[in-house]
């Protein structure tokens, strides 16, 4: 573990895995030290605000004490997302993991997702608890323009995005779900803990 101060206010937590800054933002969120004021998971760091005036070396204890097993309390809204498995990247996903693009498919629709904290984008979820299968590296060049609504794999992660934007994610389909609208209260569909199962509509 390790603490890396953030300008006057903030202090990042750097741990070994996701599923450790996961189990620890669970912990802070449930009891979280004197003076934190938000949390902000990622993959591998948790980064803890903190009020004006809040004692660094309490908060550092308190973190260093915290359970970073801790798993979340129930299970989390579902959310459905329609897809439609035409994603340009497809071909390249099949050849990747030696499977075909239907067998692709299959498993990206077989197994329920789960939210495991927001990036990049506001709105972008990262998305964990897909097959190992499934695990493909971005792409050697980013993409300027990656339209809204896109599905894509990195990693062990998949993602929709919200809004055209430069990407690196290997599309392989798209969705007319608003995962990010401004006038909805909250504006993100898909927030942390929430559980995402992809449903396939028509065919590739």
């Amino acid at each position: 573990m390790r603490f890396l101060p953030c300008g006057d206010q903030g202090l990042l937590v750097e741990v070994a895995t996701l599923d450790e800054a996961l189990g620890l933002y669970r912990s802070l969120e449930r009891r979280p030290p004197r003076g934190v004021t938000d949390l902000v998971p990622a993959a591998r760091t948790v980064l803890l605000r903190l009020a004006p005036g809040t004692d660094l070396s309490a908060v550092e204890r308190a973190v260093r004490g915290a359970d970073m097993s801790a798993r979340q309390d129930g299970p989390g809204p579902l959310v459905r997302v329609p897809v439609r498995y035409d994603g340009e990247d497809l071909p390249e996903v099949a050849e990747l993991t030696g499977l075909p693009a239907r067998e692709v498919v299959r498993l990206h629709t077989g197994c329920e997702w789960t939210v495991a904290f927001g990036g990049f984008a506001p709105g972008f979820a990262y998305l964990t608890g897909g097959p190992p299968e499934l695990r493909v590296p971005r792409r050697a060049e980013s993409r300027t323009r990656v339209p809204a609504g896109a599905v894509g794999l990195a990693g062990e992660f998949s993602g929709v995005y919200p809004r055209s934007s430069p990407g690196g994610w290997q599309v392989i389909g798209r969705t007319d779900l608003a995962v990010w609208r401004e006038d909805r209260d909250p504006p993100a569909l898909l927030r942390p803990g929430a559980r995402v199962r992809f449903e396939e509509v028509g065919r590739s």
